[in-house]
C-alpha cells in the first residue's frame, strides 16, 4: 500500500452546560470535545479520502469517546464498505466510557486508557495502555473516594496480562475534631503497588562476548536479524511506594497539590521525592501537566514515573535498517538497571497535550553535587489524530552551567527530527535528521565557534505490542 498524507487539523468545541471536573488532570471533562484530522490515501491502487472524527461527548457524568475512520473514495465519494461489514468494526469505534472524572468521588472508565495515573505520579504517570489507535487495548480505571479513605486503581489490558495499579489513601485527619481545618484536614496518607504482569517485564538483554552463561534476547552476530534467538522471561516487574499529600487549590479546571513520595522498584533501586505538581484543564482542548519537586535518597537502578505514557512503547523497541537487519532491540528495564544515582537535585517537567494531537514536553534537572549538571530536554511529537503520519522533533543538552547556557548551540547540543510515515499499523518508515555542533578553533588553538554537522538517516521501525 502507497500513502500520500496532507493533514489537516480540526477542533470543534461541543457546546456543555455541565459541571467541570474536580481534578483538571482527568483525561476527559464533562464538557465535549471533537477532534480529528483528514488526509488521503490508497489501497489496492485506489485513492480515498481519509476522514477522522474523535469526538468526546459528555451526558452528566456519563461520557464516552468515539474514533470514527472513514475511507471516502476520490471516484464516487462513497465510504469504502469493507470497513463497516463486521460488528468488530463498529465496536472499535469506542475509544471509552467512563463516569465521572478523575478526583471525583466515583470515577469509572473502561476503554483506551490516556492519562492514567496513581497518587501524585512517581510511580503512574499520565500512562497510556495502547501504543497506537491499530493496537487498542481494553483497559479500565476505577477509584472512589468515601471521604475518610479511599483508594485508585488502573489496569492495562484485559485481553492480556499488562499493567495493573493500585493506590490507597486515608485522610488521618477526618477521624478527629481537626476535620473542619480548611486544606490541611484533606491532607493524605498512600500506599501504592504496581506491576506489570507480563513474563518479559523485567527481561534485561546481554551482550553475549561479556555475559555468554545469560539468556540471548539479541540476534548472534551470525544471525541475519530474524528471528530472535530466546528470551528470558525474567517475570513481572513490581514497584511498591508510600506518599503524603496535601491539596493546596482544587477548582474546576486547575489543581494543585504538595507532596511528598517514596518509591521502591523491587529487585532493583528506590528514590525520594518531594515537590509541587499542578494540573491545568482547558475545557479539554488544551492540557497542562507541570511539576517541580525536589529528588533525593536516589539509588542505582531507579526511574521515576516508571510506568508513563511511553512505556507501552519502551517496553521493547525494535528497529531495523533498510535492508531488514536488526539494528537495535532494548528493554525499558535494560535501561533501568544501567541507571546510575544521579544524587540529590531538582527536577522540573512541563507537558502540554493541545486536542490530544500535538504533546509539548519539557524537562529539565540539575544536581546538587555537579555544577554543570544541568540537563535540558524539550520534545514534541504527534499523536494518532494524523493518519498515517509520524513526526517528531527535539533539541537536548548537557553539563550546563547556568541558565543563560541553555539554548547556546555547541559540542553539548543536539537538534533532531523526524519525518515518518506509516504504511501499515505496525511499521514506521522515516527519515531522521541530526545536527550536532563541532568546535572550530583559530590558529592558536582557541575555539572560535561551533559548526553544525548535519545527518540524515534513514530508518524503517516495527512496533509490536508485546
Amino acid at each position: 500500500m502507497r500513502s500520500l498524507i496532507i493533514a489537516l487539523l480540526i477542533g470543534v468545541t461541543f457546546l456543555s452546560a455541565q459541571k467541570a471536573p474536580s481534578k483538571a488532570a482527568a483525561a476527559s471533562s464533562t464538557s465535549g470535545v471533537m477532534t480529528g484530522g483528514m488526509g488521503m490515501t490508497w489501497i489496492d491502487g485506489e485513492a480515498y479520502y481519509l476522514v477522522n472524527i474523535a469526538p468526546e461527548l459528555a451526558f452528566g457524568k456519563f461520557g464516552v469517546g468515539l474514533d470514527l475512520n472513514l475511507h471516502i473514495s476520490s471516484k464516487d465519494q462513497k465510504i469504502r464498505k469493507e470497513d463497516f461489514d463486521e460488528t468488530y468494526d463498529y465496536l472499535r469505534i469506542v475509544r471509552y466510557l467512563r463516569y465521572g472524572s478523575k478526583g471525583d468521588q466515583i470515577y469509572v472508565r473502561l476503554g483506551m486508557l490516556d492519562y492514567a495515573r496513581l497518587g501524585h505520579g512517581s510511580i503512574v504517570y499520565n500512562y497510556k495502555n495502547s501504543p497506537s489507535v491499530d493496537a487498542r487495548r481494553l483497559g479500565a480505571e476505577l477509584d472512589l473516594d468515601f471521604g475518610k479513605w479511599g483508594f485508585e486503581s488502573v489496569y492495562g489490558d484485559f485481553g492480556a496480562a499488562g499493567l495493573l495499579g493500585m493506590r490507597g489513601y486515608v485522610r488521618p485527619l477526618q477521624f478527629t475534631k481537626a476535620n473542619a481545618i480548611p486544606v490541611i484536614s484533606a491532607l493524605e496518607v498512600g500506599a501504592t503497588f504496581a506491576t506489570d504482569l507480563r513474563d518479559d517485564a523485567a527481561d534485561i538483554y546481554y551482550n553475549a562476548a561479556t555475559a555468554p552463561q545469560m539468556p540471548p534476547v539479541v540476534p548472534r552476530p551470525e544471525s541475519a536479524g530474524y528471528p530472535f534467538d530466546s528470551k528470558q522471561n525474567a517475570g513481572g516487574l513490581s514497584i511498591i511506594g508510600f506518599d503524603l499529600g496535601l491539596p493546596l487549590l482544587r477548582l474546576p479546571i486547575i489543581d494543585m497539590t504538595l507532596y511528598y513520595d517514596y518509591a521502591k522498584i523491587l529487585d532493583f533501586g528506590s528514590g525520594m521525592s518531594a515537590g509541587l505538581e499542578t494540573n491545568f484543564s482547558g475545557f479539554g482542548l488544551v492540557r497542562v501537566f507541570t511539576r517541580f519537586e525536589r529528588r533525593f535518597a536516589q539509588t542505582d537502578q531507579y526511574l521515576p514515573s516508571y510506568f508513563d505514557s511511553f512505556y507501552e512503547l519502551e517496553r521493547y523497541s525494535l528497529a531495523v535498517d533498510t535492508t531488514g537487519k536488526v539494528t537495535q532491540f532494548s528493554t525499558k528495564a535494560q535501561l533501568l538497571a544501567n541507571t546510575k544515582s544521579p544524587g540529590p537535585g531538582y527536577f522540573g517537567s512541563l507537558t502540554v497535550d493541545i486536542l490530544g494531537t500535538l504533546q509539548i514536553q519539557g524537562m529539565y534537572q540539575r544536581l546538587d553535587n555537579d555544577p554543570k549538571s544541568g540537563a535540558l530536554h524539550l520534545g514534541a511529537n504527534t499523536g494518532e489524530k494524523i493518519p498515517l503520519v509520524s513526526l517528531s522533533a527535539g533539541y537536548d543538552k548537557r553539563n550546563i552551567t547556568s541558565n543563560t547556557d541553555m539554548f547556546t548551540l555547541d559540542d553539548r547540543s543536539l537538534l533532531y527530527a523526524e519525518v515518518g510515515y506509516k504504511p501499515y499499523p505496525f511499521m514506521i518508515v522515516s527519515t531522521v535528521y541530526t545536527w550536532t555542533f563541532a568546535p572550530e578553533k583559530d590558529a592558536d588553538g582557541n575555539i572560535s565557534g561551533y559548526k553544525p554537522q548535519k545527518r540524515i538517516t534513514p530508518k524503517v521501525s516495527f512496533v509490536f505490542p508485546l
